[in-house]
């Protein structure tokens, strides 16, 4: 499709670089929001839980419907309930383990009881589909989970990161002011500089967060990591001496999704019976900013 579209590829050269076979665009009527309350409505349900039960709300999103308010507010309106709190965390493509983070600390400090956790991304509206370095990558989505209090706890450690001296590698420079827009609003991204940066930090921060947990990655039943590319994947795990068959993999069938890549490939596996409950699970993403993170969960 992307061919026909007049891009100056072909299915093969994106699938032997990238591993993407499929990425999904929303219609020009779909907003991040709509694809974040979908998510949430399958997440609520999948824990039997009504939406009127949270009482925490947290969008990881780069592609927020409006400037504000926030995309977590119009997801409230939208799931019927108020009074809540309610938020964006934008760290792009690691925005969910940042998201997550969050919610936990607030449900460890007593801020919150439930929580909905959501990445979700319009990434379409972000493309240059003259540059097949980038356009062929992207795609939109949505996945959600819903964090509770509990005594044993579920996210055993997590460890945040950014360093904005490589902020220019994977950025979108435009802006809005007085109803123009300033600067460049579609993405740029040098590809070489990014996989080198995100290899080393994702290995580095997976060591940190089982470090923190007291772990090893023979603990590790999956590595559920940010859905980019999946020579990064594989570069990850071989760094992590993790075999490809402890990684979760769903890149093939929607692209890079950003913020929502670990969430729907999260989603994938749990549905599909390949994670399972009592099994240990290191999610991580790496994204603009640069940002990086790593959470380790008992499933």
């Amino acid at each position: 499709m992307l061919a026909k579209r007049g891009v100056e590829t072909s299915d093969d050269w994106i699938v032997e670089r990238t591993g993407i076979r499929a990425r999904h665009f929303v219609a020009d009527d779909v907003n991040a929001s709509d694809l974040a309350t979908a998510a949430a409505q399958r997440a609520l349900e999948a824990a039997g839980l009504a939406a009127t039960d949270i009482d925490l709300i947290i969008v990881a999103t780069s592609t927020p419907d409006m400037v504000f308010p926030s995309t977590a507010s119009i997801v409230q309106r939208k799931l019927g309930v108020h009074g809540c709190a309610a938020f964006d965390v934008q760290a792009v493509c690691s925005g969910f383990i940042y998201a997550l983070s969050v919610a936990d600390a607030m449900i460890k400090a007593g801020g919150a009881n439930r929580a909905l956790v959501i990445g979700a991304e319009v990434f379409s509206r972000l493309l240059d589909f003259d540059d097949r370095t980038t356009c062929v990558l992207f795609g939109d989505g949505a996945g959600a989970v819903v964090l509770e209090a509990s005594h044993k706890p579920g996210v055993v450690a997590t460890k945040l990161h950014a360093d904005g001296r490589h902020l220019e590698i994977l950025c979108t420079p435009g802006t809005v002011s007085g109803g123009r827009i300033l600067g460049d609003p579609l993405l740029k991204m040098d590809g070489p500089a990014v996989f080198k940066l995100a290899v080393g930090v994702l290995g580095d921060v997976a060591n940190e967060v089982l470090a923190l947990a007291g772990r090893t990655t023979s603990d590790v039943d999956w590595l559920v990591p940010h859905q980019a590319n999946i020579r990064i994947m594989q570069s990850t795990a071989r760094k992590l001496k993790l075999p490809a068959d402890r990684v979760v993999v769903t890149v093939a069938e929607h692209g890079n999704t950003s913020a929502a890549s670990i969430p729907l490939a999260l989603d994938v596996a749990v549905r599909s019976g390949q994670v399972q409950r009592g099994q240990r699970l290191l999610l991580e993403g790496v994204g603009g900013g640069f940002t990086w993170g790593a959470a380790l969960v008992d499933y």
